[in-house]
């Protein structure tokens, strides 16, 4: 199901990567040092996941969390995901295959559906199940600090 013209230099990046790589006080922030000379796969699930955590909980300014996500979904190295129904229903596939919560589920079927391979995560229930894949697209989950 993936499309074939799908940008698989990208990588997938859960928003707990995203959040811990725009917030310097963020303690796992030195793991995701890496990301700076990577190209990413954003979606909007990522995208608000990480405004909600950068303002709530981070306790960030709304404007300055506006500024620095419209700036990473602006970055020319990054790709933005849309998301139809065609990822809607696969992220429901996905969610009742492996036991997934909404959010990550549609967070994967974007990435599937995109062609990319990999996706970093600090979730360890995402880590353990090690991949997830439809038809002959496999995404493989790996520790972000893996990568550090």
């Amino acid at each position: 199901m993936a499309d074939p013209k799908g940008n698989q230099e990208h990588l997938g990046i859960d928003a707990n990567v995203l959040v811990a790589y725009l917030d310097e006080a963020h303690p796992m922030h030195r793991e995701t040092g890496w990301l700076a000379d990577q190209r990413v796969a954003l979606s909007p699930t990522i995208v608000h996941e990480a405004y909600h955590t950068l303002v709530f909980k981070a306790k960030w300014s709304h404007e300055e969390a506006l500024a620095v996500l419209l700036d990473a979904c602006s970055d020319s190295r990054n790709v933005f995901l849309s998301q139809t129904l065609r990822t809607t229903k696969l992220g429901l596939e996905l969610a009742v295959k492996y036991s997934l919560g909404g959010r990550d589920a549609l967070i994967l079927a974007s990435l599937l559906l995109r062609g990319v391979r990999e996706f970093f995560t600090f979730d360890k229930d995402l880590i353990a199940l090690g991949r997830v894949g439809t038809g002959g697209s496999v995404l493989a989950l790996r520790p972000a600090g893996s990568r550090a």
